[in-house]
């Protein structure tokens, strides 16, 4: 039978079932509960790693309605304060135009910090807010980013292969992290391990629900998303299986550095075609 695996709530290394305290810090094992509950507050020296992804959203969203034609104001509550068409094109919108007939395959990034309205951007955010730490936690935050930029650029050519032609949100990146906690849930068995499956198999099948009642919802993008982040998942490992590697920071690094670079790009691009 597996062992429960809880992180300590002290330094983040992980306890087995038979540890009544770490042994890395002396601290006292958490009760089931509280060791659920102490996901949020783990590693919160790395969470400005989930923050500046939130950050760089909300600028991107900004950018957007300042390059935008119109104001956004639409008469759907789900388009309020909505950018058009063309400024998110030019920020890097992805799918089958952009991509098979523009040949703009930077776009399978720079689509997951762009949405297409206040309501979008909020929803996609808290559930990052939320989703981010946790996944810092039990993997780590180089592979939490590694997992959120790749898993993104799965969803998106899931998108293309699928036909969709357009598509913005960090929704597919979001449902990576979704399926990285879902594997995470699976392997490491243990009372722990079994209520993370518990959650995140209600937010799989919240998602299976929304996209067939929501009209417009890009479900290949999150399809993908989350089969991207259950590969990468188990790919990587996460933290009580083995430790992140340089590796995995020099993967990060580059993945940081290459979003870093093409979000700079297209905001050049938007800013200097704008009238």
């Amino acid at each position: 039978m597996a062992r429960t695996s809880l992180p300590c709530p002290r330094c983040g290394r992980p306890l087995d079932g038979s540890q009544s305290s770490c042994a890395w810090c002396g601290a006292p094992r958490p009760g089931f509960w509280a060791g659920l509950a102490a996901w949020s507050r783990l590693e919160s020296d790395r969470e400005w790693l989930v923050k500046g992804v939130i950050a760089a959203n909300v600028l991107f969203y900004l950018l957007s309605l300042l390059v935008s034609r119109h104001g956004g104001f639409g008469g759907n509550p789900l388009n309020f304060l909505s950018p058009d068409q063309s400024s998110l094109l030019l920020l890097g919108a992805t799918g089958v135009v952009p991509v098979v007939e523009f040949g703009r395959f930077w776009t399978l990034i720079s689509a997951s910090y762009l949405h297409g309205g206040v309501l979008h951007i909020l929803f996609n955010m808290m559930a990052l807010r939320q989703i981010g730490p946790w996944v810092s936690a039990e993997f780590g935050a180089s592979r939490m980013f590694i997992i959120y930029t790749l898993s993104g650029v799965s969803g998106y050519l899931a998108s293309c292969l699928a036909g969709v032609s357009f598509t913005i949100g960090a929704s597919a990146s979001v449902c990576g992290l979704i399926g990285a906690l879902f594997y995470f849930g699976k392997s490491c068995g243990g009372d722990y391990g079994a209520a993370v499956s518990r959650e995140v198999s209600g937010w799989l099948i919240s998602l299976v629900l929304f996209g067939l009642i929501m009209p417009g919802i890009n479900n290949w993008g999150h399809g993908g998303g989350i089969v991207g982040g259950v590969l990468l998942g188990k790919l990587l490992g996460y933290r009580s299986l083995r430790p992140e590697t340089m590796g995995h920071r020099l993967l990060a690094l580059l993945c940081l550095v290459v979003t870093v670079l093409i979000l700079l790009m297209a905001a050049c691009l938007a800013l200097f075609a704008a009238p």
